[in-house]
């Protein structure tokens, strides 16, 4: 409307207002549709995210697991070290040494049969941990389809309101299903 009062209509504006006062049911339809697609998209998103989180946190304490089972072996290679030159000594010393040396060795031995339980031990930590990374991410990527084909469906049913074709709105309806679908199954895999 002009400062006058006096009001010319574009055709934009006649169709916005035939369509509001006719109550066009197809632009209904799409916009409740769009709406519900639009929150269990934000659904989907959110799951997607917080598996994807999960498993960095396992896949992270398999990482820490792993270099504190690679510590314990080295710590385990010094030992056989430490005995190996306690062999090596105890087959050069006198004999009022090797009583000594032979002790040496049998404690590096012992201390060695410690080490690798606690090694063994880190690297099944780091295994379970790795594998519960594993089994987190396999719904986390249906999940990401879904999302996916819920980003689909929302736009199939945008374009249904500018073209006015209404095999889009069922193009989208068939996407939102697909959607749902491995949505659904993320959700009985987890």
């Amino acid at each position: 409307m002009s400062e006058g009062g006096f009001h010319v209509h574009g055709p934009h504006d006649h169709a916005v207002e035939h369509a509001a006062q006719s109550g066009d049911s197809l632009a209904s339809r799409v916009a409740v549709v769009t709406a519900i697609l639009s929150t269990v998209g934000a659904v989907v998103g959110y799951q997607g995210g917080a598996t994807q989180n999960e498993a960095m946190l396992f896949k992270n304490e398999a990482v820490l697991k792993k270099t504190e089972a690679s510590d314990q072996w080295a710590y385990y290679q010094a030992k056989g070290n430490k005995q190996n030159l306690a062999e090596l000594a105890a087959g050069m010393a006198p004999k009022d040494k090797q009583e000594f040396y032979q002790q040496e060795m049998d404690r590096y031995k012992k201390e060695k049969a410690e080490i690798k339980v606690v090694a063994e031990k880190l690297e099944a930590e780091s295994k379970k941990a790795n594998d519960a990374s594993e089994a987190v991410m396999h719904p986390h990527h249906r999940l990401a389809q879904a999302l996916t084909l819920m980003q689909v469906a929302i736009s199939l049913a945008s374009i249904t309101v500018l073209t006015r074709k209404t095999w889009l709105f069922w193009g989208a309806l068939g996407s939102a299903a697909a959607g749902a679908v491995l949505w659904i199954s993320a959700l009985l895999m987890h």
